[in-house]
């Protein structure tokens, strides 16, 4: 089913898509497609897509310039929107994402989840999840992630043609897209650093483990 509805909002999406991938080309250069490793079901890596929405704008050293500097305006109106997202509908045609599920999160967020909050991953990862329409970036770590165990407890199709349905109300209101205060969404080690939940020599280690995963 996920494959014959991904398919299907391909080809109807593919003028929206070849826009949006014509608008970025101009107004933020390549590549138009961003890839980033994510951890899907069972924890295996897989390569997430969505739509460029930051520069690669660097200081005199050589070193990338924080998320709100390379964020441009162009780059908000994709994310408060949702249309950099739908690249991941390739993701779902793959096999590699279904369109209800836990939202993959960054390796480095897997290393610092508990070993009862990795059991998310027992499931293939959502264009939109349950925690996405309860609050999505807007909530705490703790609870996304209980609410991400909470819909592996209760999955049913009822309950995932809400979520869709919640989804694009959500989307219209532009709710919950970044963590308060914050341009972009925190990741969940510099959370528990921040919060004191975690030391520095635990974050480092964690750290380290997130790079292992991602060479391997």
């Amino acid at each position: 089913m996920d494959i014959v509805m991904s398919l299907i909002a391909i080809i109807i999406l593919s003028p929206v898509l070849l826009l949006i991938a014509a608008l970025v080309k101009i107004k933020l250069g390549s590549p138009v497609i961003f890839k980033q490793k994510r951890p899907g079901l069972n924890e295996k890596i897989f390569t997430l897509y969505k739509f460029r929405t930051m520069t690669d704008a660097r200081d005199e050293n050589g070193m990338l310039l924080p998320d709100n500097v390379r964020l441009t305006r162009f780059g908000r109106m994709l994310r408060s929107t949702s249309l950099d997202e739908l690249p991941e509908l390739f993701n779902i045609l793959k096999g590699d994402m279904s369109f209800v599920g836990p939202r993959p999160q960054l390796v480095k967020d897997l290393v610092f989840m508990t070993p009862q909050q990795r059991k998310r991953h027992s499931v293939l990862p959502g264009l939109t999840g349950w925690a996405q329409i309860n609050g999505r970036n807007g909530i705490t770590w703790e609870e996304k992630l209980e609410l991400d165990l909470e819909y592996i407890k209760n999955i049913s199709f009822f309950k995932d043609c809400k979520i869709i349905f919640m989804t694009f109300i959500k989307v219209l209101k532009r709710e919950g897209i970044n963590t308060e205060g914050m341009d972009t969404a925190e990741d969940l080690g510099d959370y528990l650093l921040r919060t004191n939940k975690i030391s520095y020599s635990e974050y480092c280690i964690a750290i380290e483990e997130s790079k292992k995963l991602l060479a391997s």
